[in-house]
């Protein structure tokens, strides 16, 4: 997809971070952007910065929910052109065992981040692929599970992991259905991307309630994370994220993949390590 004007984008998690960055970059383009997101006042916020054509409330972990927007979306504007299930959690699992988080952690993790895109391809893809028109489902991952797993974030780098399986056979099953829509898996880089991802447990449900307070968050960005330990970490900022994910998929790519030292090492390591049958090495 060369060109995205008068495009329809739909993107959930849209109100923030690296979700109101593509928005924005979108918005330039000339497409008409709708900004799904939970949140309804940092929504509204958002659709006002950026000049969104539209922003609609969505809670991804409900098929009903995503189902409801991607028919506001039809009857509204005619088309979905581009769909980024970019909604995302991170959990607060910090140097946690896997054997010591709370259930109801994972089901979190789970539903949002891995149910969140399925629910987005079995909304959005029937509705594309019947329209005749281009299109291009794209999946957020993360380098974290999507490429190599840290050992200190369990439910996260499992969620990513399974949204690069995900996409993977999506675009599979897509080549096979015809040659208008297409899939694509974003990898948001090439550092640690500066958004509010670590402060997701404030706005935890109340289905999914942990064992750790909601007030107990001890960074709201990662800036703040930089700034309150002095640990040298060098922070990627939203914008040029959108940027290579939209010219990436000018580009027609499916890795949606920044380049970066850092991440070919890590991901040459683990497939050095498969194909040897050697033991997991350490991330850091």
């Amino acid at each position: 997809m060369r060109d995205f004007a008068d495009k329809v984008a739909v993107i959930t998690g849209g109100a923030s971070g690296v979700g109101r960055a593509i928005g924005a970059r979108l918005v330039r383009e000339g497409a008409r952007v709708v900004l799904a997101d939970i949140n309804q006042q940092a929504l509204d916020e958002a659709v006002a910065a950026i000049g969104a054509a539209a922003g609609l409330t969505v809670d991804v972990t409900k098929e009903a929910s995503v189902d409801a927007l991607a028919a506001s979306v039809y009857d509204r504007f005619g088309a979905a052109h581009l769909v980024f299930n970019n909604a995302g959690v991170g959990l607060g699992e910090a140097k946690r065992e896997i054997w010591t988080l709370p259930l109801n952690d994972w089901r979190w993790g789970i539903d949002v981040n891995v149910l969140g895109v399925v629910h987005g391809i079995k909304a959005f893809v029937p509705r594309m692929l019947a329209s005749g028109d281009e299109g291009v489902v794209i999946n957020t991952s993360s380098s974290n599970g999507g490429l190599r797993s840290l050992p200190n974030t369990p439910i996260y780098a499992a969620t990513k992991a399974a949204v690069t399986s995900i996409s993977e056979v999506l675009y599979q099953q897509l080549l096979r259905a015809g040659d208008k829509v297409h899939a694509a898996v974003l990898f948001p880089g090439p550092n640690t991307v500066n958004t509010a991802i670590m402060a997701s447990n404030l706005v935890r449900p109340a289905d999914y309630v942990g064992d750790t307070p909601p007030d107990a968050v001890a960074y709201r960005t990662m800036q703040d994370l930089v700034k309150t330990t002095g640990l040298n970490i060098a922070l990627t900022e939203p914008e040029e994220v959108a940027d290579f994910a939209v010219e990436g998929l000018r580009a027609g790519r499916f890795w949606l993949l920044p380049e970066s030292e850092k991440g070919d090492e890590m991901l040459r390591l683990r497939t050095e390590n498969i194909l040897l049958r050697a033991d997991p090495q350490s991330a850091w």
